[in-house]
């Protein structure tokens, strides 16, 4: 059975930073890409960042040169560092390894 869980969410102020990290358990993580999508309240579910198995990633522009996704093999784990936080950026984070997806994790930013 696939799990994904994610932890590291929480308040920031705006200018702030927070890594998030999802656990994988029942893949071989090594052979998967891993995805880091956000849903904000009344809007859809988006991609944010991809991180393939060799390690090339993708963001989408709104977090381009602020986030930066990275991955432990060792550990079955992705990271989401995520700087310069904006307002903008408050969601529910969830890890993706298709199909499956974590419980979701919220980041709030606000003064």
């Amino acid at each position: 059975q696939v799990q994904l869980v994610e932890s590291g969410g929480g308040l920031v102020q705006p200018g702030g930073s927070l890594r998030l990290s999802c656990a994988a358990s029942g893949i071989t993580f090594s052979f998967n890409d891993m995805g880091w999508f956000r849903q904000a309240p009344g809007k859809e579910r988006e991609l944010v960042a991809r991180i393939s198995i060799s390690g090339s990633t993708y963001y989408v522009d709104a977090v381009k040169g602020r986030f930066t996704i990275s991955r432990d093999n060792a550990k079955n784990t992705v990271y989401l560092q995520m700087n310069s936080l904006k307002p903008e950026d408050t969601a529910v984070y969830y890890c993706n390894v298709r199909p499956h997806w974590g419980q979701g994790t919220q980041v709030t930013v606000s003064s």
